[in-house]
């Protein structure tokens, strides 16, 4: 091992963690975990079991999305006091769809000093194998929960040109890529990745329209922690071709008119007030 690294009284560490396969813990962030005073994280026990792993004893600092913004306070002093903390969360980098964000953001405004600690990060394990352009990218995180919602976030990004990474759980990967073959149309190239570093990792690489039944023919495919990751649209249309009454079917499905015809005029430009009326005379409402 190389000599420990320069720790930096009062310094919050910004630490990525493996995703899966604990060989991946970067020697630099095992000797920054062992070096400061308090580590931040997401789930004291998930980060226990990896300290038991690395042979450390640390005291440890509950920080997740419903205590985030009161911890701040207590995070800032102890910094102030010039104690060191590692910040982390239950895998990967932390703030990457895991909390950190208000934390890192009022520490920074206080004047604290934050320093990364790079390291595993899903998106980007994902997408060096996944086959598809990475020179431009959109990181969408996580779907909402509820089918309205994710067809809402998916009908404007039909368009878009650079690949599309999004996360998901096993409870809702079949149906989201069953909006997303509606939305995107079945012959767009997509990969999902399943249990990245794991044991049981896998890619299925092709079309929306192909990748779908390949996981439901098993179900134990449908288990895990998902990357699905979306190739760009080879050839966008510009607003003014775009099949907007084959949008009001699509969106009208699941949402109230007004929210389809703000989508539509998103991707149209063309006038919010007259594609609402458009939609209530759809729905038979006018």
């Amino acid at each position: 091992m190389t000599s420990v690294p320069n720790i930096q009284a009062g310094t919050l560490y910004v630490v990525a963690t493996p995703i899966g396969n604990l060989a991946d813990l970067s020697v630099r962030a095992q000797q920054v975990l062992s070096s400061v005073d308090v580590i931040a994280c997401e789930d004291t026990r998930h980060t226990q079991r990896l300290l038991q792993h690395l042979g450390l004893r640390k005291a440890l600092l509950s920080v997740h999305d419903h205590n985030e913004r009161d911890r701040i306070e207590q995070v800032a002093s102890q910094l102030s006091q010039g104690r060191n903390m590692a910040l982390v969360s239950d895998a990967g980098t932390p703030l990457i769809s895991d909390p950190g964000y208000p934390l890192v953001q009022a520490l920074r405004e206080m004047g604290h000093k934050v320093v990364p600690i790079p390291g595993p990060s899903a998106i980007i394990t994902a997408l060096s194998a996944a086959g598809l352009p990475t020179d431009r990218f959109l990181f969408e995180g996580f779907m909402p929960h509820k089918a309205s919602g994710r067809r809402e976030r998916l009908a404007p990004l039909a368009q878009e040109t650079a690949t599309i990474v999004f996360y998901e759980s096993k409870h809702r990967i079949i149906e989201t890529l069953t909006l997303m073959e509606e939305c995107f149309g079945p012959d767009r190239l997509a990969c999902v990745a399943r249990e990245l570093t794991k044991a049981f990792e896998t890619f299925y690489h092709g079309t929306l329209g192909n990748i779908r039944p390949q996981l439901l023919a098993d179900a134990d495919q449908q288990k895990g922690e998902f990357v699905v990751m979306v190739a760009g649209n080879p050839e966008p249309i510009s607003g003014s071709e775009v099949d907007t009454e084959k949008l009001f079917k699509l969106l009208l499905a699941e949402l109230p008119p007004k929210k389809a015809a703000g989508i539509i005029a998103e991707l149209t430009g063309e006038n919010k007030k007259v594609l609402y009326q458009k939609a209530l005379e759809m729905q038979g409402k006018v």
